[in-house]
């Protein structure tokens, strides 16, 4: 099998991570590809001069925008230069070439400025940092934008979220050209966490609660999440923080925007799916550590938020 040439586009204030992360994700399926490696992977700047990243990471492109190998792949990573670069003609009309003669265009968190502004997105799903969305949506409307998932495929078109998730984005496609034991390997490698599938949220929902605690309701997620196994009513939550059972539906409602009930379901669950996807666990005892009575009723709770059964799901992603 010939390797796969993969071209980073690398322009001045590009977002490092967003380039590092999934060179180094197909650099590690490079190792466990089998027979050589599967990917050759250059960089290209729009001249052959050092360009600095955000934090000042210094790169020196392997090609230019007028000189380059045939790629299989174009990733266009993000920055805050893409929301220069996205009006400069000639960079524009050569992404939109790309278009024509490689297989697949792919754009991490920002780096969409660069992509939608070749119009090739225009009524295509896509995706980018949770933080730019509604600017990116002002700016192109024509998109048909999920700021909530962690990476979206429209075509041969494909979109990550914010920073990390272009590993995810890029284990995803390492899946799709050499399979899933390669990319489960690559991200062991990455001592990533989990190998996660493209319509999970961009921040989890233990990082979100403790993001979304504040006033006397602060210190409440961190509660929570250390109690995920206990018998957990209101009025134990109440307790917790000193109100009244009406206080707290009030107060909770205004900070978290849902009943405590509902908000200690989501938390459970997304332990829950790291549990299953990381651990040999049966799922009746995965049950019972985050807090549901019976696995009958976690199998239940489960199925209608991801529409999979918890083996289905663990038999997929784990």
């Amino acid at each position: 099998m010939s390797a796969r040439t993969i071209g980073f586009l690398v322009y001045e204030n590009l977002q490092a991570l967003d380039l590092v992360g999934p060179f180094d994700a197909f650099g590690a399926a490079n190792e466990y590809a089998g027979d050589g490696p599967a990917y050759r992977l250059v960089t290209i700047g729009l001249q052959k001069r050092t360009v600095r990243a955000e934090n000042g990471l210094a790169f020196l492109p392997d090609f230019t925008i007028g000189k380059f190998p045939q790629l299989d792949t174009l990733v266009i990573p993000g920055g805050c230069g893409s929301r220069e670069l996205n009006q400069d003609p000639e960079l524009l009309a050569w992404i939109r070439e790309r278009a024509g003669d490689t297989r697949r265009i792919v754009s991490t968190c920002t780096g969409i400025y660069l992509l939608a502004a070749t119009g090739l997105l225009d009524d295509r799903r896509a995706t980018t940092h949770w933080r730019f969305a509604t600017d990116v949506r002002r700016r192109f409307p024509e998109l048909k934008l999920d700021a909530d998932a962690l990476y979206v495929r429209d075509g041969s078109f494909h979109t990550s979220g914010g920073l990390t998730a272009s590993m995810d984005l890029a284990l995803a496609l390492i899946d799709a050209d050499l399979g899933a034991a390669v990319a489960l390997a690559s991200a062991r490698h990455l001592v990533m966490y989990m190998k996660r599938p493209g319509n999970q949220a961009q921040f989890s929902e233990p990082l979100q609660a403790q993001s979304s605690g504040q006033g006397p309701l602060a210190r409440l997620p961190e509660w929570l999440l250390d109690h995920l196994a206990e018998d957990v009513s209101v009025a134990r939550i109440a307790d917790s923080v000193n109100m009244s059972e009406r206080n707290l539906r009030r107060v909770f409602a205004r900070s978290f925007g849902t009943t405590p009930a509902r908000y200690l379901e989501r938390l459970r669950l997304e332990r829950a799916r790291a549990l299953l996807t990381s651990t040999r666990s049966p799922v009746e005892r995965i049950a019972n550590r985050v807090g549901f009575d019976s696995g009958d009723t976690f199998r239940r709770v489960f199925r209608r938020h991801y529409g999979a059964s918890p083996r289905e799901y663990r038999q997929r992603f784990a």
